[in-house]
């Protein structure tokens, strides 16, 4: 098929090149003139495990192109994703002024039959409102407008992709055509058994929210549950696992740490909350998953402040910056509030992630020490804050990094250790739930 993909962010580019890796002859376009030259010269805007390989090789097979030409890209094509940005605004519901912009730029170049497919995420009735600005652009009722969530999770994209635990489609049930064009699209991934599910539209909208925000509330229950643990002299690793044995409710998300961040869940949830409330419903549990997720983000700094009341002129070093591992992410993530309130308690800090350094300094560019290692960032630290579960966190050598400290505290948001190992090297150990 011939499918056009505007907007070349995470979602753009991962659901553009795999597409073209199933075969389809994939347009995507930006109107960043810099990053469409990069992306033709094989230079990637983000950090995503498989995804570098795929573009160049599709791009150097033509099935992959990049443009800025919306007008040629939109006219060639049976199908045109809109895959741009919906961030937070100031009441933090999602700004759909890129959608809407990208609806006015297909109705201005509509020619014959093509299906619009909304691949941002979006409140319920979105679609209906893209639909109205294309008819009042276009002139035209030729065309169907469909919601496609992506369900895409950073540092395993491309897999996600490929190997889906669902396919959703959101259409109006009256348009066997456009039913017909997203089976096509899909066809190369149903025929290896993976699900593709067909709503009616406003479903398709709310399912993205609903699955983020169910993701995000069993993330903050077991960080509740965590924080009790502490306090009663239980250990959440093992409440965790006797509580995931149930089917019911199975073992993933049920790791205690310092909450979750990224562009995804806290932006969902948020939106969501506020969608709610614009029509007429408060979610209470929804407002209470984000309440303890802000605590949480600061549970590891008051662990800190627990062991070193005085942090002035003292050095902490930290480990990870991105929100999660495999990714160069740092939107919301915990790493920020803490290095925030360390600076506001002038210590001195010692940075380290593998990957998300760069995005890192863009938000501090003055009052971190970043360094090219962990065994850098531990050398003369009073104390060790591990805040991103990076693997080779895992694998260090500690009893290195005992000698390189000038303390021996460590504190460890993510639970990477036994408490047991890293106590009998001499550290004194601070955990989540343990």
């Amino acid at each position: 098929m011939n499918i056009a993909i505007i907007g070349t962010g995470y979602v753009g580019l991962v659901t553009g090149t795999c597409l073209a890796e199933l075969g389809n002859s994939v347009i995507c376009i930006d109107i960043d003139e810099k990053k469409i030259s990069e992306l033709k010269e094989g230079i990637i805007p983000i950090y995503e495990p498989g995804l570098e390989e795929l573009v160049k090789r599709n791009y150097k097979e033509c099935r992959l192109s990049f443009t800025t030409d919306a007008k040629t890209a939109i006219q060639a094509s049976e199908v045109v994703f809109s895959a741009v940005g919906t961030p937070p605004d100031k009441d933090h519901r999602a700004d759909l002024t890129a959608v809407m912009k990208v609806a006015e730029t297909f109705g201005k170049h509509l020619s014959g039959y093509k299906v619009f497919v909304n691949k941002s995420t979006v409140p319920v009735g979105t679609s209906e409102r893209v639909r109205e600005v294309i008819e009042e652009t276009s002139g035209k009722t030729d065309f169907d407008v469909v919601d496609n969530p992506e369900f895409l999770r950073e540092g395993t994209a491309v897999k996600d992709f490929m190997n889906p635990d669902r396919i959703v489609v959101g259409i109006n049930k009256k348009s066997k055509k456009a039913k017909e064009v997203m089976e096509k699209v899909y066809m190369p991934l149903v025929r290896a058994g993976r699900p593709l599910l067909f709503t009616d539209i406003h479903s398709a909208e709310i399912i993205k929210y609903a699955s983020n925000s169910f993701l995000a509330t069993k993330i903050s229950f077991i960080n509740e549950v965590a924080n009790f643990c502490e306090l009663v002299g239980a250990d959440i690793t093992e409440v965790a696992r006797g509580v995931g044995l149930d089917d019911r409710i199975g073992p993933r998300f049920l790791h205690a740490g310092i909450g979750y961040g990224g562009s995804c869940f806290p932006k969902d949830v948020q939106a969501f909350i506020q969608t709610g409330k614009d029509k007429g419903y408060e979610f209470l549990i929804l407002e209470a998953t984000e309440e303890v997720n802000q605590t949480q983000k600061l549970r590891l700094f008051n662990k800190l402040k627990a062991e070193i009341s005085d942090l002035e002129g003292k050095t902490i070093a930290i480990w990870g910056l991105a929100f999660k591992p495999k990714t160069d992410d740092m939107r919301e993530a915990p790493a920020i509030r803490i290095i925030e309130r360390l600076i506001e308690e002038k210590a001195n800090i010692q940075a380290f992630d593998p990957v998300s350094m760069k995005n890192a300094k863009d938000i501090f560019p003055e009052g971190v020490d970043f360094k090219s290692n962990p065994y850098d960032a531990a050398k003369g630290a009073d104390a060790i804050l591990i805040v991103t579960e990076w693997d080779e966190f895992r694998a260090i050598d500690l009893e290195k990094v005992k000698k390189l400290m000038k303390g021996k505290l460590i504190c460890d948001g993510r639970n990477i250790y036994k408490a047991e190992d890293v106590e009998k090297l001499g550290f004194e150990y601070k955990s989540v739930g343990r």
